[in-house]
């Protein structure tokens, strides 16, 4: 066992892991597997009071907040910026004792830069940043914010901070690792390494093994699915348009599943295409979606063409876990594409490009035998490289 560290994990949401795991649960699960003590802060806008637990071996506090996942940008912004404060009171109020070794702190969101910060300070502890989203280079992408505004400069100054003040920084891609050494010259280059997202195997535990596509309606299907945020990031306009161009396809069925600012949108886009070839559910609760998952056919996978940042979508390990082939439309920007013909998990096509991206598509439904071989292989790479346990090897490894 590596030698005991005490770790905070700065969190935005934290589900109880008795309940649900995700991302950040499971590794920090790895830690505490490993011996070291762990202690976990996040925020919960359905408590009114401040409260400790413990839960999976782990201290969590919960601290309340406003809404922070909302449509409104006006709460959503003011509940994230209000964030630093609202912990640090927390844990002066809970007399938490700052001697942790170890603080970690994902991206997004970059608001808890300030609390990551003052932990640093009072504890001497190094600062590993998990970094899944470059901020607030994604929002000018998509044009939700002015380049060299005041706003983009404000936060441009904090994510320079950011790294120059973390000790270790775990980068989605090679490209993310690339992108960031190229935008940051000041920068220590010797901090980034790559860090693939990850999942557990115990998420497929639980799932009905004898579920049929009868039992959802879709007898005699060929499915395509997609679960998860309905953004401006992921621009399902390049989906929706992808299934006006299949309407031939008589047994091809479209399955979308998500919320987010964009879902009313697509919906109403649906409506006013008259598409039949589209099932669209705001949610479905897990155990159902991975039992839909299970019996699809076909993983979708969409990005924005404008983003000039490499983005990685997180949702592809759901398809690797359930042996599904990827059918992506991403931008030219990410490495995401040509890595899955690396692993040869699936096809991919540039954002935008219906044509092409329909002509993969019908490789896929047409070919029983290559939509099992490509799921396969991603469920093979998965196994042997984006397990929690392989997360933490790479994270420790940098400590």
């Amino acid at each position: 066992m590596a030698e005991v560290k005490k770790v905070i994990f700065v969190a935005l949401g934290f589900p109880n892991v008795e309940v649900r795991r995700f991302l950040y649960s499971n590794l920090m699960l790895e830690y505490h597997n490993d011996g070291h003590e762990v202690f976990v802060i996040a925020a919960d806008n359905t408590i009114r009071k401040s409260a400790i637990s413990v839960e999976g071996g782990m201290t969590i506090l919960r601290v309340p907040s406003l809404e922070l996942y909302g449509n409104n940008k006006l709460i959503k912004g003011l509940s994230n910026m209000l964030l630093p404060f609202l912990y640090k009171r927390a844990l002066k109020k809970h007399k938490i004792k700052l001697d942790f070794d170890l603080i970690f702190m994902p991206t997004p969101p970059i608001t808890l830069i300030d609390v990551a910060f003052w932990l640093k300070k009072k504890t001497k502890g190094k600062l590993y940043l998990i970094l899944r989203d470059i901020f607030p280079q994604n929002a000018v992408d998509l044009k939700m914010m002015k380049e060299n505004g005041i706003i983009h400069s404000y936060f441009r100054k904090k994510e320079i901070k950011l790294y120059k003040t973390s000790d270790f920084i775990g980068c989605m891609s090679p490209a993310n690792v690339a992108y960031v050494k190229k935008h940051n010259p000041y920068l220590d280059h010797g901090k980034l390494h790559l860090l693939p997202n990850w999942a557990a195997v115990k998420e497929l535990d639980g799932v009905d093994q004898g579920v049929t596509k009868a039992q959802f309606g879709l007898e005699g299907k060929i499915v395509a699915i997609f679960g998860g945020n309905m953004g401006l990031p992921q621009k399902l306009e390049n989906i929706i348009n992808l299934a006006k161009s299949c309407q031939e396809l008589d047994d091809l069925v479209f399955y979308l599943i998500g919320k987010g600012t964009q879902q009313k949108k697509i919906a109403q886009m649906i409506q006013d295409l008259k598409l039949e070839n589209i099932i669209l559910k705001e949610h479905l609760p897990r155990n159902e979606y991975n039992a839909l998952l299970r019996v699809s056919d076909i993983g979708l996978i969409s990005l924005h063409e404008d983003f000039t940042i490499p983005n990685y979508p997180s949702k592809v390990l759901a398809y690797y876990q359930f042996k599904k082939p990827v059918l992506a439309s991403v931008d030219v920007n990410t490495d995401f594409g040509t890595f899955q013909e690396k692993i040869n998990c699936g096809l991919w096509s540039e954002a935008g490009n219906t044509e092409a991206l329909k002509k993969n598509l019908v490789k896929l439904y047409k070919d029983e035998k290559l939509r099992e071989e490509l799921g396969q292989n991603g469920y093979d790479y998965w196994i042997n490289n984006l397990t929690p346990k392989h997360a933490y090897k790479i994270a420790s490894s940098q400590v």
